[in-house]
């Protein structure tokens, strides 16, 4: 689950170029292979389906590292190597649509294979030396003119923010991950193709997808469909991805899995994050800048029309929750905090990430939403996971079909909504501020913000509803924040054991529920 960090390896630049060469002497039966299938072959959604069913009925096979990549293609190399935006596919066929594709090495020595479909005939993509530029310390580093055995991804562009400037849009890269842009917004978080055993009993599992095909787009289209095929030891699968850019960039997907084996936690449309710190947990980095985070909360919207909002944390240890929802309306992680002041980074642009919303379509069946949160001192670590759990998880041989839409972007809370929604959530040690204690008491502050709520002044007659698991309430308050616009709500809680304590609270009065329902966990231990 961790990003890609800067790692040196100290292999010359010589044994880089002698590994170079053995890789290409070696690329004759692939190239060959390519040649043959240069016509073309029949493909739809549903051939794809069918070979990811046999490939299911046959012992898993691991796809192989390119024989002789070279060892020596580290970091600081590999991000010298960057796709010829000149040699972008489909750029002289007046679709809006480019594909750059991402060079094999380093953490991805799996080549991908890459198709375009064109009346209902997909063909291979070829790429070659010539389509990458090698620069400062990688420039000489292949020799010019060399195909290639494949690609370690790619990603798509369109004119998303401005109609003179291309930019990028979606990128496939690393197992099943991958990540889009909203309107306006800077990556952060993943979504992955299928999560298998995460923090389970068993070792975790990434399905990787091994082939892709992608629809030609004409000049006038506004979305592009691709069509991906995944692998794992106990599972293959097809995938459908229609892909629509906008304000919130939509990604419709269909996954169809065909299991091999028993397999007791799988995790549906997973989302990978980074949670470092925040209000809730700041004095525990020593770092100039206030917040650090991709996500500040999951977000599930629930079949009657409430909302919870699960405030984020970096646990002390492992943490999971779990949230049962039969009819579940959507889930995310989202970043709700937009101030840029907040995060005083203007290269991370932590302000900048976008909140991804679930959406099922159809009948997901009896199970629950996952929230994993995975202790962590970096922030080049996604210690974050948040999936739809099917209660049973999958058997062998057993078929199982999942559609959804993932919606990217600034996801801002609906003005129009009746219930407040949480703001902020802080933590501190409990009691009163300036008067010194020794109460092993946590204070706990929520703010909510929007809905009918807003429109009340201090007089109304509202009142707050907290529940602790675990743990027992002290003393609490709701007060009105002119300055804000806000409702606070302050409590403080006392442990009543050893155990974590889980944390309940929403905002009623005039008969009515006026706002979502926060959640909280804390380890009084860590």
């Amino acid at each position: 689950m961790a990003r890609s960090k800067a790692i040196r390896v100290t292999a010359g630049r010589r044994s880089f170029l002698l590994g170079s060469a053995a890789m290409l002497a070696g690329l004759g039966a692939g190239r060959g292979a390519r040649a043959a299938n240069d016509e073309g072959m029949p493909f739809d959604f549903e051939i794809l389906t069918r070979k990811a069913e046999r490939l299911s009925a046959a012992p898993y096979k691991a796809p192989a590292p390119t024989e002789g990549l070279p060892e020596g293609l580290t970091y600081d190399l590999y991000r010298q190597i960057a796709f010829d935006p000149d040699h972008a596919r489909w750029q002289d066929s007046g679709a809006k649509f480019r594909l750059h594709a991402f060079h094999m090495g380093w953490l991805f020595p799996i080549p991908v294979l890459l198709h375009e479909v064109a009346e209902g005939m997909a063909r291979p993509m070829t790429f070659s030396t010539d389509d990458f530029q090698y620069r400062h310390e990688a420039a000489g580093i292949l020799p010019p003119h060399a195909e290639l055995p494949g690609v370690a991804g790619f990603r798509l562009h369109w004119p998303l923010n401005r109609a003179d400037v291309i930019d990028e849009l979606i990128a496939f890269q690393g197992a099943s991950y991958f990540r889009a842009l909203g309107r306006g917004s800077a990556y952060g978080l993943s979504a992955r193709g299928l999560a298998l055993s995460t923090a389970s009993d068993r070792p975790e599992e990434f399905p990787t997808f091994q082939e892709f095909y992608l629809e030609r787009p004409g000049p006038g289209d506004r979305h592009l469909t691709l069509y991906a095929l995944l692998d794992s030891p106990s599972v293959a699968g097809a995938y459908r991805f229609d892909i629509l850019p906008g304000e919130e960039t939509v990604t419709e997907v269909t996954a169809r899995l065909f299991f091999r084996s028993d397999t007791p936690e799988v995790g549906v449309a997973p989302l990978t994050s980074m949670y470092l710190y925040s209000a809730s947990n700041r004095s525990d980095f020593d770092d100039y800048r206030p917040q650090v985070h991709d996500s500040d909360g999951l977000f599930v919207a629930r079949g009657n029309g409430e909302t919870l909002w699960r405030a984020l944390q970096n646990p002390a240890n492992l943490a999971t929750s779990y949230f049962a929802e039969p009819d579940l309306k959507g889930f995310g992680l989202f970043q709700r905090d937009r101030e840029y002041a907040h995060y005083e980074d203007p290269g991370a642009r932590y302000q900048d990430r976008p909140s991804v919303l679930v959406e099922p379509i159809g009948d997901w069946g009896d199970g629950d939403v996952r929230l994993v949160e995975i202790p962590s001192d970096l922030e080049a670590n996604d210690n974050i996971v948040a999936y739809w759990r099917p209660r049973h998880g999958a058997a062998a041989g057993e078929a199982q079909e999942y559609r959804y839409r993932l919606h990217w972007g600034m996801l801002p809370p609906d003005p129009k909504a009746s219930l407040a929604y949480v703001l902020d959530t802080r933590s501190g040690k409990g009691g009163v501020s300036g008067v010194k204690t020794e109460t092993k008491a946590r204070k706990f502050i929520v703010d909510f913000a929007g809905g009918l709520l807003s429109g009340m002044d201090g007089t109304a007659d509202v009142s707050p509803v907290v529940v602790a698991e675990g743990g027992a309430i002290v003393d609490q308050a709701l007060f009105r924040v002119p300055e804000m616009n806000a409702w606070r709500l302050s409590f403080d809680v006392a442990p009543e054991g050893a155990g974590p304590v889980e944390l309940m609270a929403h905002v009623e009065g005039y008969d009515q529920r006026l706002s979502e329902t926060w959640l909280f966990q804390w380890n009084p231990r860590g």
